[in-house]
């Protein structure tokens, strides 16, 4: 099997849940203990924020791109960024690095596809959200208002990335979720940033999620030769 690269700590409850379901994954289709071997990288989430804040993109992907070269150096076969944010600089960190990198946008959009969906709601970092990046061809996408983005924001800042789920928060984004369905019919909700799952769960609405963490692990686990 192929060893596995994660840039992690974007956020931590991320990278912890990423590990988890791997192991898991493997566990369950073989039976028996043996998973690959799995290097992270763990970096400084605020690092990234301050960044992506000022516009830096040149300096973001140089960044990440170094991660991805201490995780070649470590035996990773392949790489992932834990987090859908720095998917920003996807494409320029993809190309000064000496292994694939398998995108979490990619993976999310091709299960999109896969199931029909074409009207996708998405909830994210504020970055995330405004940054275009999940547009696909034949897929329309629709964010919160502006109130509710910087709502979102604050509370994934603040709380999530922290560790701390609190139920009122849960409430506070499913109104939200369903108040974006109420404005554009749409089909599905992607989860665009990898904490998210961690609060949002399927059956909470009526409306599908598309749990890009989840979604990530397949595709990481293809890759590593699992069916």
């Amino acid at each position: 099997m192929q060893t596995i690269g994660i840039i992690g700590g974007l956020g931590p409850e991320a990278t912890i849940d990423y590990y988890k379901r791997i192991v898991d994954h493997f566990h369950a289709r073989n039976q028996s203990l043996a998973v690959p071997e799995i290097v992270i990288v763990s970096v400084d989430i605020t690092r990234l924020f301050a960044m992506v804040e000022a516009g830096d993109r040149e300096a973001l992907a140089a960044w990440l791109a170094g991660k991805v070269r201490a995780l070649h150096a470590a035996g990773a076969d392949f790489a992932v960024l834990s987090a859908n944010t720095p998917h920003v600089v996807f494409d320029q960190v993809q190309a000064r690095s000496p292994i694939p990198l398998l995108s979490i946008v990619d993976a999310t959009l091709a299960a999109a596809r896969a199931a029909g969906y074409r009207r996708l709601g998405l909830l994210g970092t504020a970055f995330t959200m405004q940054a275009g990046f999940f547009a696909g061809d034949g897929l329309a996408i629709f964010v919160p208002e502006p109130e509710e983005q910087q709502r979102i924001h604050a509370r994934l800042v603040n709380e999530i990335e922290h560790g701390i789920f609190n139920d009122t928060t849960r409430q506070e984004f499913l109104a939200i979720i369903r108040a974006l369905q109420a404005r554009h019919q749409l089909d599905a909700i992607i989860l665009g940033c990898t904490e998210l799952p961690l609060l949002l769960h399927d059956g909470d609405t009526d409306i599908p999620f598309l749990n890009t963490t989840a979604i990530h692990v397949e595709a990481i686990c293809r890759r590593c030769g699992a069916d």
